[in-house]
């Protein structure tokens, strides 16, 4: 099924509920909810404040977030009580269980406001999200429609915001379950017996990657002192480990490793280092100390924040970098927000391998940060 289908269903079933709209009332007991979205994996795992904020405000009722299949596996153990449910816009199956998941007493809508649709037509009673998504129409099913905060704040946290309440209870590793995992082979479960660091160097995007070769020089160094470099990835990342480390000097897991095994690897590693992007978030939810590499992206935006504050968390930017200048967090203008959404085809300060954002952090400053989190957690 394409895409437009799917989306075609969701608006007929969505329509007729629409035009009731001005009927509907906040409910004033809540036994259900629906969190619906189609984010990749790591601003799927920044809704966790927000979970964890609706089951302590609403310890009985049902909680549901939608998540792409390859997401689902993650929340096999249910964490704060929670129950993911696939969906695939492409996928007709998905779309037809979601629908008939409902009804829920309230739809939050995180992200793009586009999913609003979807919260309405899978039966949400209340329907409660950031307003001013563009284009309009995107907002016309969000009944109760919040403004992103005034002052600096994580994204994680904002996204807690949207119900009423005290902030939620810090995060703790005990709080998510470990996810299923495929045994490893024997080789690669010997190799993980010693002290290790996973090395994650792509991103979800060209301009938050570092330089190539600086990739390879950190493995050098890591093993300098004593400790085992691996490399991880997705299955189309298995390429760029490969022009990183074309003489296989240090095992590679890039494409051969699920979420499950992914947590794993990282929960029983020394380190992490990696860009900004939804492997970081993985790694603080595993409870690895995690070195992250921020280019064009922002760390007060997308670092630990108030829930994850005490997570063994380092971010290296480059602060006030002048073309980090975009004010706008999915598709919103936040005046205070500095980040930036540029690929290698409009970023003024492409070099053919990386963005000088991430050019500007230096190796040194990398591997010293990287012995300090290391001597930290000991």
């Amino acid at each position: 099924m394409s895409r437009l289908s799917g989306r075609l269903r969701v608006i007929a079933r969505a329509i007729p509920k629409l035009a009731l709209k001005s009927l509907r009332h906040r409910p004033t007991e809540v036994s259900s909810i629906l969190i619906a979205h189609h984010l990749l994996l790591g601003d799927t795992l920044l809704l966790t404040p927000l979970i964890a904020k609706l089951r302590e405000r609403f310890p009985h009722a049902r909680v549901a977030l939608t998540c792409s299949k390859p997401i689902v596996p993650l929340y096999a153990g249910r964490p704060y009580g929670a129950e993911a449910l696939p969906f695939d816009p492409r996928d007709l199956a998905s779309v037809k269980g979601l629908l008939k998941s409902g009804p829920y007493d309230l739809g939050i809508v995180a992200g793009d406001n586009r999913f609003a649709w979807l919260a309405i037509s899978s039966g949400c009673r209340w329907i409660i999200g950031h307003g001013g998504d563009v284009p309009d129409w995107k907002n016309w099913p969000v009944d109760e429609a919040h403004v992103y905060p005034s002052e600096p704040a994580a994204w994680a946290d904002i996204t807690a915001t949207l119900i009423d309440g005290p902030p939620p209870q810090h995060y703790r590793p005990d709080d998510w379950s470990a996810p299923e995992r495929k045994p490893l082979s024997n080789a690669d479960a010997d190799l993980l017996t010693h002290p290790y660091v996973v090395l994650h160097p792509g991103a979800s995007t060209a301009v938050k990657k570092w330089p190539q070769a600086r990739w390879l020089a950190l493995a050098e160094r890591i093993e300098q002192l004593g400790l085992t470099p691996v490399w991880s990835g997705g299955p189309s990342e298995a390429t760029l480990v490969r022009e990183i480390d074309p003489e296989n000097c240090y095992t590679s897991f890039a494409g051969r490793l699920g979420l499950g095994e992914l947590w794993y690897l990282f929960a029983n590693a020394r380190a992490l280092v990696c860009p900004d992007t939804g492997v970081a978030h993985l790694g603080r939810m595993a409870d690895v100390p995690t070195l992250t590499l921020f280019g064009p992206g922002n760390a007060k935006i997308h670092g630990v924040g108030a829930f994850w504050r005490d997570a063994r968390f380092t971010p290296i930017t480059i602060a006030d970098m002048p073309c980090r200048d975009e004010p706008v967090i999915f598709r919103r203008h936040v005046g205070w927000a500095r980040r930036c959404d540029r690929n290698e085809t409009t970023c003024v300060a492409w070099r053919g391998d990386h963005a000088d954002c991430m050019g500007l952090i230096s190796l040194d400053s990398v591997s010293g940060a990287l012995e300090a989190l290391l001597t930290q957690s000991l």
